[in-house]
């Protein structure tokens, strides 16, 4: 079992013809996702990577063609709001935005409109998500994967990689492994993708990576408290970062006294979670909780 993505993913890219939905196509396909459509407007009846994807000049085209249930966007900031609206338009359950630069307001119109249609965002600025030996969705390098129990979900790319490179390399393997992005404003948080780990069966330990900026960690470590009895490690980002100036992600800034690393760190181990000092100390943490 997985979640968000497997074998059922039915994949359609948006921007495929584009430098970036190209070369991560092709990296999708080399893992064995099924892309089964592109969209380019203005290139619908042509095909993309190297003939392998047929492109249609729309989400509805390709949906009713193809039978695609998930879309992944490599669309640029001005136009990414409008493809995350069209896929869910379109009837697409799932939409993976790996988009960066969307302007906040526009992705808060974007946010309420998918909730009231019941449709499942990732992202933006996000590496998307992978089902270890199965599929990837996103930007995720495939090679640093190794198959087992753990469900990481991280709000950052990078770190995303360093971790499951460090477990990978101290024998720890993954189900899913998800990027929920960086910006204020994403569709799935912390606790939307924690309830998906608690449920699934065949993930026994979960890794939360976080960092400054905001409150959904110390939500996370709340609902954790209350919910979750599977052994979890995490680590928490920024912890020398100066107040009022934004690292990295445009969500990762401590304004008021509040969003700090400190904070989210007892707030984590309040909810007895072990929090690393740097992410190779995770797979450490790991085999103490008994993963093995």
């Amino acid at each position: 079992m997985s979640i968000l993505v497997g074998p059922q993913t039915r994949l359609l890219v948006q921007g495929i013809t584009g430098r970036e939905g190209d070369f991560h196509s092709r990296a999708m396909l080399e893992y064995g996702t099924q892309i089964v459509a592109g969209v380019t407007p203005g290139k619908g009846g042509q095909s993309a990577v190297d003939g392998r994807v047929p492109v249609f000049d729309t989400v509805v085209d390709a949906v009713a063609e193809t039978g695609a249930n998930a879309a992944c966007i490599f669309v640029p900031a001005p136009y990414a709001p409008d493809a995350i609206l069209e896929a869910a338009d379109a009837g697409i359950p799932l939409v993976i935005c790996i988009t960066e630069g969307i302007p906040a307001l526009d992705m808060l119109r974007v946010h309420h409109l998918l909730r009231a249609q019941g449709v499942r965002l990732i992202g933006p600025n996000c590496p998307g998500a992978t089902t270890v030996g199965s599929a990837k969705v996103g930007i995720i390098p495939g090679d640093i994967h190794r198959p087992g129990p753990v469900g990481l979900v991280s709000r950052s790319g990078t770190l995303t990689y360093e971790v499951v490179q460090a477990m990978t390399d101290a024998g720890v393997g993954q189900t899913t492994c998800v990027g929920i992005g960086g910006d204020p404003i994403v569709g799935t948080t912390f606790i939307d993708v924690l309830e998906m780990f608690n449920a699934d069966p065949e993930t026994e330990a979960i890794v939360l990576i976080g960092e400054i900026g905001g409150d959904d960690e110390e939500r996370a470590a709340d609902y954790c408290a209350r919910e979750v009895r599977k052994p979890m490690a995490a680590f928490i980002a920024g912890r020398t970062a100066p107040p009022g100036r934004r690292m990295g992600h445009a969500g990762a800034i401590i304004s008021g006294g509040a969003g700090t690393a400190e904070s989210k760190r007892q707030a984590l181990q309040a909810a007895g979670i072990r929090v690393a000092d740097s992410p190779s100390q995770i797979p450490a943490l790991l085999r103490e909780a008994g993963v093995r």
